[in-house]
C-alpha cells in the first residue's frame, strides 16, 4: 500500500481556528439557530431538530466568528471527533464545545471535511481520548497539531466523494417526501375516515356515482364506538394491538460466551441498531450477529422478514421492518403480519398510537411497554376490503423507500472505500 505523500498541519491548512464560547445559550422554541453537537453526526449536519436562541446572545456567540458557507464545526467534546459542513445560506452560531474551522482561500473545506474522515485522521483524534470517568476532551492546541494528508487535485478529489454524497442526500430527501404522503393516505383514510368509497358502498348509499369518493365527506354511515368514544365506519371493528399480528419478544445469549456471537451469521438487532438506523424504514441486521447456537441457547424466535420491529424499552418508539429473518433483544415487542393485516398498516397504526404506547409503559428505572399492556392498548381494525385496497396504494411507496435506502447504503460503501485509498495515494484523480 502507498503512503500519503505529504502532511500539513491543521493550523497551516485553516485561516481560522476558533473555539466556542464557554456557556451555555439561553434556549427558546423559535429565533437564531444554534447548531448543537447532537445535529453532527458522520460528517453530516442534521437540523431535524433545531435548537434556537435569542437575537442578543446569538450575537454574543459570533463575536469571534459567525459560521459562513464552506466553514467547519468540528465537536471537542461530548462526543468528541464529530465534523460537518455549513451549508449555503443558513445563518447559525456555535453551541458548546465546538471548534470553527475555516480553510484558507487556497485550500478546500469540502477536502478537508472528508480528510477528517478518513481512518488516518480519525486514529489521531481517538488518541486523545480519554479513559475512565474523565469525558474526552480535543484542546485547541492539539487541534491545531493535527496532521491532515495532501494529495494532487483535492477540489477533484472532493468533488467526487461530494457527488455520492449529494446523491445519497437526494434519496434522503425522496424518501422524506415519500414518507410524508404514507403518512398523509393513513391519516386520510383511517383518521378522517375519507378512504375511496368501495362500488358495494357507494350501491348501498344509491349512489353508485360516489364509487371512489371520499367515505365520510360523502356521507358513509358512521357508528359510535363507546370503547373508543367516537364515531368509526360502519362495518369495521375495534380490537387490540395484538390482533393485528403475534407479538414477539427478544433476549440475549450470555455475553460470556463467544461462540453464540458472530460478525457473519444470523441478524440480531438490538435498540442501539435501531437509533442508528433512524431516519431509514428497513433494516437488514445490526452490529452483531448471532450463531445458531446462540439462537437455541436464548430460545429465541426468528422474525419472518416484513415483520415490524418496535423498541419496547430504552427507548421506546423505533420501529423498523425487516428485510431478512432477524432475532432481537429483550428491547422489543416485534409484530408479525400474520392474521391478515399488511406491514404497511401495522407499522403506520404503531407509530400513530406510539403516543399512547408510551403513555401506557411502566417501569421505576426505566419506563418499558409489555405484551400485556400492548393486549390491551385499543385501535380500529378496518374491513377487508379497505384494506386491500390500500395495501395497493401504499405498497409502491414503500416499494421506493426499501429501494433508495439500499441504493443510498451500496453509495454510502463505495463512498467509504475510496476515500482513504484517495486520500493515501492508491487511487488519483484528474
Amino acid at each position: 500500500m502507498k503512503s500519503v505523500r505529504s502532511f500539513t498541519t491543521l493550523e497551516d491548512y485553516c485561516e481560522q481556528i476558533v473555539d466556542c464560547p464557554h456557556s451555555t445559550p439561553v434556549w427558546q422554541d423559535s429565533g437564531y439557530l444554534v447548531i448543537r453537537n447532537q445535529n453532527i453526526r458522520n460528517g453530516v449536519l442534521d437540523l431535524s431538530s433545531p435548537s434556537f436562541t435569542d437575537e442578543e446572545h446569538f450575537a454574543k456567540r459570533n463575536r469571534r466568528a459567525k459560521p459562513r458557507s464552506g466553514d467547519l464545526i468540528f465537536t471537542r467534546e461530548a462526543p468528541m471527533g464529530e465534523i460537518c459542513m455549513v451549508p449555503e445560506g443558513l445563518e447559525c452560531c456555535l453551541g458548546q464545545r465546538q471548534v470553527l474551522l475555516r480553510a484558507k482561500e487556497s485550500n478546500d473545506s469540502a477536502y478537508l471535511l472528508y480528510a477528517f474522515q478518513t481512518p488516518f485522521v480519525k486514529k489521531q483524534i481517538d488518541a486523545h481520548r480519554s479513559t475512565g470517568s474523565t469525558v474526552s476532551n480535543f484542546c485547541i492546541p492539539d487541534l491545531k497539531k493535527l496532521l491532515i494528508p495532501r494529495i494532487p487535485n483535492e477540489s477533484t478529489a472532493a468533488a467526487v466523494l461530494s457527488a455520492l454524497d449529494a446523491k445519497i442526500e437526494l434519496n434522503q430527501r425522496l424518501n422524506a417526501e415519500l414518507e410524508g404522503l404514507a403518512k398523509l393516505l393513513y391519516d386520510y383514510w383511517f383518521v378522517q375516515y375519507d378512504f375511496p368509497l368501495s362500488p358495494a358502498q357507494a350501491a348501498a348509499l344509491r349512489k353508485p356515482h360516489l364509487t371512489g369518493h371520499p367515505y365520510r365527506s360523502s356521507g358513509g354511515p358512521m357508528v359510535f364506538h363507546p370503547q373508543l368514544k367516537r364515531e368509526i365506519p360502519k362495518g369495521w371493528e375495534v380490537g387490540s394491538l395484538d390482533q393485528l399480528g403475534s407479538i414477539i419478544g427478544g433476549s440475549t445469549p450470555s455475553t460470556k460466551e463467544s461462540a453464540y456471537f458472530t460478525t457473519e451469521g444470523i441478524p440480531w438487532i438490538t435498540p442501539k441498531d435501531l437509533s442508528r438506523n433512524t431516519g431509514n424504514k428497513f433494516i437488514t441486521r445490526g452490529e452483531t450477529d448471532l450463531t445458531p447456537e446462540g439462537v437455541k441457547a436464548a430460545s429465541l424466535t426468528l422474525l419472518p422478514a416484513g415483520s415490524v420491529l418496535m423498541s419496547s424499552r430504552a427507548p421506546i418508539g423505533y420501529t423498523a421492518i425487516n428485510r431478512v429473518p432477524v432475532a432481537t433483544n429483550q428491547g422489543f415487542k416485534s409484530f408479525v403480519p400474520d392474521k391478515g393485516y399488511p406491514v404497511e398498516f401495522i407499522h403506520l397504526t404503531l407509530n400513530h398510537l406510539m403516543g399512547v404506547i408510551e403513555q401506557n409503559a411502566s417501569g421505576s428505572t426505566f419506563k418499558e411497554v409489555s405484551a400485556t399492556t400492548l393486549k390491551t392498548i385499543k385501535t380500529e381494525l378496518p374491513a377487508p376490503e379497505t384494506l386491500t385496497t390500500y395495501q395497493s396504494t401504499v405498497a409502491p411507496i414503500f416499494q421506493q423507500q426499501d429501494t433508495l435506502e439500499q441504493q443510498s447504503h451500496h453509495l454510502a460503501q463505495l463512498r467509504d472505500w475510496l476515500l482513504p485509498m484517495l486520500m493515501n495515494g492508491q487511487v488519483t484523480v484528474r
